[in-house]
């Protein structure tokens, strides 16, 4: 509600009071009855001092009777029409003064409320921002934190390879060594009190019938470097793996084989490899999901075989 809506009955009744009291002051006050009326008030015996003596008035002096015949002239009547006129514009200014105090009263409160709520969405925008601040942060944070981990668990397997590298290579010097002590001998000769040889830790003698003692090479065949383990089962294409010829070493490949000779899984690097350089790992691996069997429809759905890889440097 506005300041002139909220006092509109008493301006109202403020108008009407001055004009009345305008049309009584012109009715009232405003005019002179003439002719004036005379002067009244206590006879004084005349004379030209504030002191004297006796009973009989003396002769009045040449200079004070100029003095009584120059009457007193009366002041001229004053108007007073104007001056009430003047009041009246007076009143009607006053009036206006109010009112102009009124609407800056009015303006000055807009502007404050319009200070204020600029200030409000001034603060709410800053909170606004400084959530979206605190969020992203975190988000980093978060962030920072899972590459952190993932490093982290690169690192472990990283060493856990390493490990079992180490290990592998240590039990193969030891059975080496074992040969040798219960009469192994070298390259191409045989002991009969020795249980078994071969890479995959399993009881037997690994190898083939047809094949050279002392070779190395282990399995049902395979040509030069590759030699497979998969009971029951020969190879129909056993290709050869991109050699990186970067580092040498011995890779076994565990592959999964259905009925139909197909590797459908291979894993790189089991028990029996020597090295766990990436380059020989994923060229063995290539190699074994390329490799085919024959077919076996008695054969389980699966069969578990390994296929193992020599690499030599030149």
């Amino acid at each position: 509600m506005s300041y002139f809506k909220k006092h509109k009955e008493g301006l109202l009744l403020t108008m009407l009071f001055h004009v009345a009291l305008l049309l009584l002051l012109m009715k009232l006050g405003f005019f002179t009855p003439l002719p004036l009326p005379e002067d009244k008030g206590i006879l004084v015996d005349f004379g030209s001092s504030n002191v004297g003596m006796g009973q009989q008035e003396p002769a009045p002096q040449p200079q004070q009777q100029e003095i009584k015949q120059a009457a007193p002239t009366p002041p001229p009547p004053v108007a007073a029409s104007k001056p009430v006129q003047n009041q009246g514009k007076e009143e009607v200014v006053t009036q206006n003064f109010e009112k102009t105090v009124a609407i800056d009263e009015g303006k000055k409160k807009l502007e404050e409320e319009n200070k204020k709520k600029l200030e409000e969405e001034a603060r709410i925008r800053k909170a606004a921002e400084e959530q979206k601040r605190r969020e992203e942060e975190a988000r980093q944070k978060i962030e920072q934190e899972r590459l952190a981990e993932q490093r982290r668990l690169r690192e472990i397997q990283r060493q856990d390879s390493i490990r079992r590298a180490q290990e592998a290579a240590r039990i193969a010097a030891i059975n080496q060594r074992a040969q040798n002590v219960f009469g192994g001998g070298g390259a191409g000769q045989t002991n009969s009190e020795s249980s078994g040889q071969g890479v995959t830790y399993e009881p037997g003698n690994q190898g083939s019938g047809s094949g050279t003692p002392g070779a190395n090479q282990y399995g049902a065949g395979g040509g030069e470097g590759i030699t497979f383990n998969l009971s029951g089962r020969s190879a129909e294409t056993l290709p050869k793996p991109t050699y990186p010829g970067q580092e040498e070493g011995i890779v076994v490949v565990q592959v999964t084989v259905d009925q139909n000779g197909v590797v459908t899984k291979a894993e790189a690097g089991v028990r029996g490899s020597t090295s766990l350089d990436t380059g020989l790992l994923n060229a063995a691996k290539r190699a074994a999901l390329s490799t085919r069997f024959n077919q076996d429809k008695n054969a389980p759905a699966f069969q578990t075989g390994t296929i193992t890889y020599r690499f030599v440097l030149n």
